[in-house]
């Protein structure tokens, strides 16, 4: 959303509170307006209206965390996607070139498996431990505020001095999943390795510009 839509983002927030018959606080409404900021509001009004319908859960008002659940899926359910999408790089783009997934989350994930290398050489009796791990650390980042992660993850190939030396650019890297996203992580992570932190509460969907000095 737009700073311009958080006065229309209030007002609904304030409407469905008063369908609850409770009011909105300041406190309310930034938490509220940090959460889901990063999402358009006609995706936060979608899954309000959802939670609302619902027989079980629309008995109370929503909180965050039902909105935001709503929208990303649970943790559980991202790992389990982050790994189909970091498997099928694994066999399509291979351990030769650099990759740049559309999550920061992953990059981070993939570091504390031993690297991009490392995974795509797995043997296939590894993967099922192998997948387990990443999920673990894909789940543990997602619940952390704030983390470091390299915005690209290099495969095995030359080095960039090398590149430099022939008077050469190094080979850009393959993008996988949403171009768009996958181009801000690139833009917004460390050169070489974990060097920014990163802070979003809605990660998969939007990744907030903030970006410390190299």
């Amino acid at each position: 959303m737009q700073q311009s839509e958080k006065s229309k983002f209030v007002s609904l927030l304030a409407d469905v509170m008063a369908y609850y018959r409770q009011d909105t606080s300041p406190f309310l409404i930034n938490v509220w307006w940090d959460a889901c900021q990063n999402v358009e509001f006609e995706q936060v009004a979608k899954a309000i209206n959802a939670h609302v319908k619902d027989a079980e859960r629309g008995q109370f008002a929503p909180k965050v965390a039902d909105i935001v659940r709503s929208l990303v899926g649970t943790t559980t359910d991202k790992a389990a996607m982050a790994w189909g999408k970091v498997q099928g790089a694994m066999s399509s783009v291979g351990a030769y070139q650099d990759v740049c997934f559309d999550e920061p989350t992953i990059h981070a994930a993939i570091v504390d498996c031993g690297g991009w290398t490392k995974m795509c050489r797995s043997d296939l009796n590894e993967l099922s431990y192998l997948q387990h791990r990443f999920c673990n650390a894909y789940k543990a980042y997602t619940g952390r505020e704030v983390f470091d992660f390299p915005r690209q993850l290099c495969g095995d190939r030359s080095s960039d001095a090398l590149f430099a030396k022939r008077g050469l650019p190094p080979p850009k890297p393959v993008l996988v999943g949403n171009p768009e996203q996958a181009k801000r992580v690139l833009a917004l992570g460390g050169a070489g390795g974990p060097e920014i932190t990163f802070n979003s509460v809605l990660d998969v969907l939007a990744i907030p510009m903030h970006r410390e000095a190299a």
